[in-house]
């Protein structure tokens, strides 16, 4: 296994959203997106998302850093996400960022 990659989100809302409506929308968007490559077997939902300050963090884990890096990728341009989003790669005991989307 290559480890986790944990994918960040900036925490910011869909514009022109009504008042009342969830803020971020994308939230919801992303985890199941991100069921549907495990249901494929393209990664492993490693754990719940959760917020952590300013960003809203998923964690994924799977056979190779590449593949988890191009689900990360996914991700990020995934309509309605916002920009800025990066990955922390946690393995062999380091942590790498990388900004998203890998190109």
């Amino acid at each position: 296994m290559a480890g986790v990659v944990e994918i960040h989100v900036p925490l910011v809302p869909s514009p022109g959203l009504d008042p009342g409506v969830d803020a971020f929308p994308w939230i919801d968007q992303v985890e199941d997106f991100l069921v549907d490559l495990e249901d494929e077997g393209a990664v492993e939902v490693h754990d719940d998302g959760e917020e952590l300050g300013d960003v809203y963090v998923f964690y994924i884990a799977g056979e190779t850093e590449a593949s988890l890096l191009t689900a990360a990728s996914r991700v990020a341009t995934l309509d309605g996400v916002p920009n800025g989003v990066f990955a922390i790669i946690n393995g062999d005991g380091t942590e790498r960022r990388i900004d998203l989307p890998v190109v």
